[in-house]
């Protein structure tokens, strides 16, 4: 927590959005900001020079699957994440939470944490709020997350109530325990779409005093109108002075949206996931690259991007996507993480420059959906 702390510089006159400067241990991250997810210690199918040429100035690493490989006694032993990827820059850690309750055939939730089953293995294992500090300290990640449980979508208001209560009680635990010096810990909101539960959820985690705040259990199927109502009902109730993070969002045009409500950080599987399904975003707008319209179409990918990939022709990269070349699936997931970390540049110059509202309608015009 010594190493880490958070400047508000600026903020739109006429949305919420905000320009923020965080300081940590492995370096400084501008907000708003997108954070390539690296599941396993690598985000797929690129390395961490690609990563670096592209700016990105974060990655997010997975607890539940290093848990599992390679395992804590093996980065341990290496000296933590950083050393073991051999990744400069900062690093946020989930809690592991999301991915365990995702096991819905495979785990038993209880107030002390949760029994699962490993997807690999079989092997019977536990995760609860102090053993996930434990690994995410031997980790060493600059943010941590505190432990929470994730309702599904939809959910009843005695669900909801449970899962918030014990994601209060876990994060009490997790406050308490003493990671590493460098190490800042941010609680998650939760509650689902019931305004008083959310609230409630706010009200709480602010009287902890975390670093930062979460907001979580959105973006999981419910329609987009509803993800925004709750984030315009909870982001006044978060201290000015430390930053906001959306879990798992999203689109283009979630982010912007988003950002216009007050949100810092994000992550998403989005643009590697839809790399490898053969869809690229760019400054004209998403490509489904793999289609026959592009089969003689030799422009570059994306003429506005100053990105290595972005000067292939897109008859190219769909003949290595449907030859099964893995050099393709390199070219559309750096394509996309280039553009998605382009695009909060931009975002955060048209803040900068009181231009938002004419981003805004770009935006809405490249990217109509979400």
């Amino acid at each position: 927590m010594a190493d880490f702390s958070f400047k508000l510089l600026k903020k739109d006159s006429q949305t919420r959005a905000r320009l923020g400067i965080m300081e940590t241990a492995h370096g400084t991250i501008e907000t708003p900001i997108f954070m390539p997810v690296g599941t396993r210690g690598s985000v797929k199918t690129l390395t961490n020079q690609q990563l670096l040429d592209i700016h990105a100035q974060i990655i997010l690493g997975n607890t539940y699957h290093l848990m599992l490989r390679p395992g804590m006694d093996i980065i341990e032993r290496a000296g933590g994440l950083h050393r073991f990827m051999h990744w400069p820059k900062p690093i946020l850690t989930d809690s592991g939470g999301f991915q365990v309750f995702s096991l819905s055939d495979l785990r038993k939730v209880t107030d002390a944490g949760v029994y699962f089953q490993s997807h690999i293995d079989g092997a019977k294992l536990f995760l609860g709020p102090k053993e996930s500090m434990q690994i995410q300290k031997t980790l060493g990640s600059d943010i941590v997350m505190a432990f929470d449980e994730c309702s599904p979508y939809p959910c009843d208001r005695a669900q909801l109530e449970q899962a918030l209560k014990r994601t209060n009680e876990w994060a009490i635990v997790c406050k308490e325990f003493r990671l590493q010096r460098h190490q800042s810990l941010f609680g998650i909101i939760q509650g689902g779409l019931d305004p008083e539960l959310r609230i409630a959820s706010a009200r709480f985690m602010t009287q902890l005093d975390f670093e930062g705040y979460a907001i979580g259990g959105l973006s999981v199927g419910e329609p987009m109108k509803e993800m925004y109502q709750m984030l315009e009902l909870v982001t006044p109730l978060l201290p000015e002075h430390k930053p906001r993070y959306l879990m798992g969002v999203g689109t283009p045009r979630n982010l912007v949206e988003s950002v216009m409500r007050g949100i810092d950080m994000f992550d998403c599987v989005m643009p590697t996931r839809n790399a490898r399904n053969g869809t690229a975003f760019t400054w004209s707008g998403r490509i489904p690259i793999k289609a026959g319209r592009y089969a003689t179409d030799f422009s570059p990918l994306d003429p506005e991007l100053d990105c290595y990939s972005s000067t292939f022709s897109k008859a190219y990269v769909r003949h290595l996507l449907n030859v099964d070349e893995i050099t393709g699936l390199t070219l559309v997931s750096l394509q996309n993480l280039a553009f998605y970390l382009d695009f909060m540049k931009k975002l955060r110059e048209a803040i900068q420059n009181d231009t938002l509202q004419q981003f805004y309608k770009r935006v809405c015009e490249l990217y109509p959906d979400g």
